[in-house]
Order: C-alpha cells, then structure tokens, then sequence
C-alpha cells in the first residue's frame, strides 16, 4: 500500500476497499454533523446509527436520500443515548463512536464507566490528530491536544505506539516520530526531556519495531531539514515528520489551534485506547474536519 499524503487520497482509498463501517453517532442535531454524514454516505464508506431524537431524520432531507444506510434509535436523555450508543458498540452492533452535539464530558463518562464502558482496564485513553498542512508535503499526525495535561513516561510510550499503528493504516511503514520540545537541549528543569532520552534508547533497541523516534526537537527541525542544517543538528528525522508528540496538553492545543486557523490546515481526530474509534470533534470544527475524522475512523478500525 502506498503511503496516504493527503485527506483526498484517503477518500479514494476507502472507496476502492467498497465497503461501509457502521458508526453510532450520539445526538447528531447540527448543520455541521449532518454534512459529515451526509458526505460518508455519498462516498459510500459508512452507513449510520443515530442514537438520540429520531426526529433529526425529518429535519435533514440529505439523510432520506439513503434510507438503507441510516437508521435512528430515539432516546430523549442525552446521557442514556450515550450509555446506549455505547452498549450498542460493545455488543457488536456498530464500529465506530462519534459525538454529536452533547457535551463531551457526558459521553466520556459512558465511554470510561469501569463495567459498561469501551476503555479497557490498563488502556490509556489519549486524542491523536492528524492534519493536512497546504505548506507541508504530507499528513502530519500530533498527540496529545485534547486530553491528558501533562504526560508520564508510560502515557507517552502508549501515546507512540498508538501512533505507530495509525501510520501504517495509512501505509506509512516506517514512520518518523519527533518528540517536540522549545529547544533541541535535555534539562532537568524540563522533567520530559528527560523522558525523551528514555523513548530514543528504547526505540535504538527496537522496542517500537521498525520506527524512527527522535528528540527533544523544537517543529520547525522536525518539519523542515534546513533549519536543522543551519543549527547544525544532526537527527534521523531528517526534517521529514510524519508524527510530533507534544510535551504537553497546553502546547499540542495551542499547535492544533493556530496551525488550522491560520495555516488553514484541514484537521481530523480520534480518541484512542477505547476497544473502537470515536469521533470526539469539538463543537466548533467544520463539517469537513468531521467528515475526515470519520475517514480516519474507517480506516484504522
């Protein structure tokens, strides 16, 4: 499989397997989620579930078009259509969570429930992103910008090997994974550069496998190869980063944030740890980034 640089070649990649993953999505009662679905069905890679007021079939006509390919299960509550869409995930019924317009702590708290929930005892719940940048010449993937403050060691290795394995769902079989920090300097006044030490030697002993890991390197030495000649460093990454694990919640959000508003990069994201992928997009993203979200759903699941 050749490697997907762009959230269009991702589309034609899951049209040619021909197939439809079935996604539950929990109160889809916005314009924006209705263009996603919309945009999958037309596509042909999902068909819908649509857990919470059935009534959203009546009010978005594009829906009706494929009546074979979506169904709807009323519930009033919002909270009981979580605790629902996700029993109806664990029991096979669906393959992919998404969020719709409830609060995002209300689903967390169906998806995290110790007996009835999808996070397996031991998983580390983490938010992996991937965004396609007009100035860079493939998909760069970034964690963690959503969910966990300030990493441990142990997060950040389960962060990397959550990576690992979407990269090569999208035929990336050597990915370069860039351990971002301010500068390219180990200080112990910065404890996670001291874990980055601890990632590159596991990853020279090949405990992630067939992967190139380097840092602590600042963006631009990870992205672009001539601003780490003119430093003068030397790193496998070589300037070529397919993934960037950020030290931090506050600099992975402040990346994620300003790079699509004023790059206008095209974004996508999932939760990972959960025995399936779900689609937590935040109540401001486009239908587009919903739709690419639910792309990069379909592929790794």
């Amino acid at each position: 499989m050749e490697p997907i640089k762009s959230f269009g070649q991702l589309t034609a990649h899951l049209k040619s397997l021909n197939r439809r993953k079935r996604i539950a999505v929990v109160c889809a009662n916005d314009p924006n989620t209705e263009y996603a679905i919309a945009r999958a069905l037309e596509e042909g890679i999902a068909e819908f579930l649509m857990v919470g007021n059935s009534a959203i079939l009546e009010k978005y006509s594009t829906l009706k078009r494929y009546p074979q390919f979506v169904q709807a299960l009323h519930v009033d509550d919002p909270d009981e259509a979580a605790r629902q869409a996700v029993r109806i995930v664990r029991e096979g019924g669906a393959d992919i969570l998404m969020k719709g317009i409830i609060n995002t702590d209300n689903l967390l708290h169906a998806i995290l429930d110790k007996e009835h929930g999808l996070l397996p005892k031991g998983k580390v719940l983490t938010h992996l992103a991937v965004m396609q940048i007009p100035t860079y010449h493939k998909l760069l993937f970034f964690s963690d910008a959503a969910v966990i403050p300030r990493p441990t060691l142990q997060q950040r290795i389960e962060m990397i090997w959550y990576a690992i394995r979407t990269c090569r769902s999208f035929g990336i079989e050597r990915p370069r994974i860039a351990l971002i920090h301010c500068t390219e300097k180990v200080s112990a006044k910065f404890p996670h550069s001291l874990d980055y030490v601890n990632i590159v030697e596991l990853a020279e002993a090949g405990e992630f496998g067939d992967v190139i890991i380097d840092g602590p390197l600042d963006v631009k030495t990870a992205c672009e190869k001539t601003s780490g000649d003119i430093k003068g460093i030397v790193s496998p990454i070589d300037g070529e980063a397919d993934v960037l694990i950020f030290p931090n919640i506050e600099s992975g959000n402040a990346f994620y944030k300003a790079v699509s508003l004023f790059s206008h990069a095209d974004m996508a994201g999932l939760l990972q740890g959960p025995v399936c992928p779900v689609v937590l997009p935040s109540r401001s993203d486009s239908g587009l980034s919903k739709y690419y979200s639910m792309a990069m759903a379909c592929l790794t699941c």
